[in-house]
């Protein structure tokens, strides 16, 4: 595992000790990273996140959000409908919604529903890619970043957690929401100047 990789990782399971919230996670087995590498074409980053780290019950809740990643076990269902045809077979094209078959559901809002996806067409030379969220229930699929990489996306819920403490998070008062997404933003354009501009987060 690289060192930006290990580092959010560390960040990430500080941040859940500290904020007292239960989490489980664990290690995906080498034999299913392959075939979800072969069938999904996830970047290398991202499936040493799920050697390490698999989230088999993870969630990061604040003020404005609620993100549940998803474990290993879950990742090929859930490309169902989306990037995967009810065969199991990986889409050709885009879906009469715009989903592209690149685009491969790690997460989900659980306030709003809305996917939290990697876009594996753009991995980088690190075996990477960003990652973005978009709105559900419409009529096209509109990608919004959220992390321009992965282990910066993995930071990136560190510092929300971290930033939660102060606040009350089942308190969802506009006022308590501006306050938060204030306080979040400086500590996100440290690693991710990108993210901040593209206002998902702030």
């Amino acid at each position: 595992m690289d060192s930006d990789l290990s580092e959010s990782i560390s960040a990430l399971r500080t941040a859940l000790e500290k904020s007292g919230r239960d989490a489980t996670l664990g290690q995906a087995p080498a034999s299913l990273l392959s075939a979800l590498k072969e069938k999904l074409r996830l970047p290398r980053r991202y499936r040493s996140f799920l050697s390490a780290c698999d989230p088999i019950d993870l969630e990061v809740a604040t003020p404005i959000e609620r993100v549940c990643l998803l474990s290993a076990g879950h990742l090929e269902n859930e490309q169902i409908g989306f990037a995967l045809e009810p065969s199991g077979e990986l889409r050709t094209g885009l879906s009469d919604t715009g989903w592209r078959p690149e685009w491969v559901i790690i997460g989900h809002s659980a306030l709003l529903g809305d996917p939290y996806f990697l876009d594996v067409s753009r991995a980088d030379a690190e075996g990477d890619c960003p990652v973005y969220t978009a709105m559900s229930g419409t009529d096209l699929w509109q990608p919004k970043l959220c992390a321009s990489t992965f282990a910066t996306f993995v930071r990136i819920l560190a510092i929300n957690l971290d930033v939660a403490r102060d606040f009350d998070i089942d308190d969802y008062d506009a006022d308590n929401e501006r306050v938060f997404r204030e306080s979040v933003a400086p500590r996100i354009r440290e690693y991710d100047p990108a993210a901040v501009k593209a206002g998902h987060w702030t």
